[in-house]
């Protein structure tokens, strides 16, 4: 199995919980990591569905996941995607599971363009086979459109000026690779500029790969995909992302109060299995880095729902 190490991985078994017979999806499947791990503690009954939009991973997580034979379909596919993206009689899941990190050769492979520490040309798709290129968007959307995505995504300071240094170059020396984006952060942010690099990767993959977007369509479809005794649980590595994850679980865990009385009308189908986040520990920090901006959160759907204001009647 090539080395990957998945984040939160033992957080992950403990609040998902699987039982024997345990049907899963993998909304992300990276190298097959967490799959690997849940599938093997859902008993020989136990299956998995899994996604992911680069077919590079697919075909690692392929080999990784190859003992498990017939149990395991895996799908070329983002979940911005779900539900219609699913087989029709694989629609009710006991686990669900998405990590929204960069998997292992996002950042390992230099081709990519994912990582400012190698020079390469700007591609940062997960899925290559289609959609534009970071360079390409760079090249041809409007100042307005790429000062959103840097103050919205990478939290930047100075975009304004960023922008217009980016939109300067496109004449006679447009950014192409990994170091023509470096080049143009250092003239606006001089000796911090080191500092700003994650950011500003960060807010042009998010945008290159519509994240945000992909992630709320996934958050509209937790409820219908999770069985009832399911439960899900979503890692995310970026404030805005953390922050759509706790605002939809919460929405899905508040009971319906009266509005004189201030009693339960109707008690929620859902329930939070965290209250705050869960982060990395200080020993899975010093082991893989990545970890450290990880935040789990997690929902479990009732195994009996009952609507009060049905019952009362």
């Amino acid at each position: 199995m090539q080395q990957h190490i998945p984040v939160l991985l033992k957080e992950t078994l403990e609040i998902l919980s699987p039982q024997a017979g345990d049907r899963i999806l993998d909304v992300t499947l990276g190298l097959g990591g967490h799959s690997e791990a849940l599938l093997e503690a859902a008993g020989k009954a136990g299956s998995l569905v899994a996604l992911d939009a680069d077919m590079e991973n697919i075909a690692i997580a392929k080999e990784n996941l190859k003992k498990f034979g017939s149990r395991v379909t895996i799908l070329h596919s983002n979940f911005s995607e779900l539900p219609n993206c699913l087989p029709e009689d694989q629609r009710q899941f006991d686990i669900i599971l998405a990590d929204l990190g960069l998997s292992s050769p996002h950042i390992d492979d230099p081709t990519r363009g994912f990582t400012f520490r190698t020079d390469a040309p700007l591609d940062m798709r997960f899925d290559r086979s289609s959609g534009m290129t970071a360079a390409m968007l760079l090249a041809s959307l409007d100042e307005e459109k790429l000062r959103k995505i840097f103050w919205e995504f990478g939290e930047l300071p100075k975009v304004r000026p960023l922008v217009t240094e980016i939109v300067a170059r496109r004449t006679e020396n447009p950014i192409r690779s990994s170091s023509d984006l470096t080049d143009a952060a250092k003239v606006v942010y001089g000796y911090k500029s080191p500092q700003m690099l994650p950011q500003l990767f960060q807010a042009l993959r998010m945008a290159v790969n519509r994240e945000r977007e992909a992630l709320g369509n996934l958050l509209a479809a937790i409820p219908f995909l999770l069985a009832p005794g399911g439960r899900c649980a979503v890692i995310a590595y970026h404030s805005i992302e953390d922050t759509l994850v706790k605002t939809a679980f919460r929405s899905l865990a508040a009971d319906e109060k009266d509005l004189l009385t201030g009693s339960i009308s109707k008690k929620s189908e859902f329930v939070l299995l965290t209250r705050k986040p869960i982060a990395a520990s200080e020993q899975e920090i010093q082991k893989n880095p990545r970890s450290r901006s990880a935040r789990l959160r997690a929902i479990a759907k009732r195994t009996e729902y009952t609507d009060h204001r049905t019952a009362s009647c």
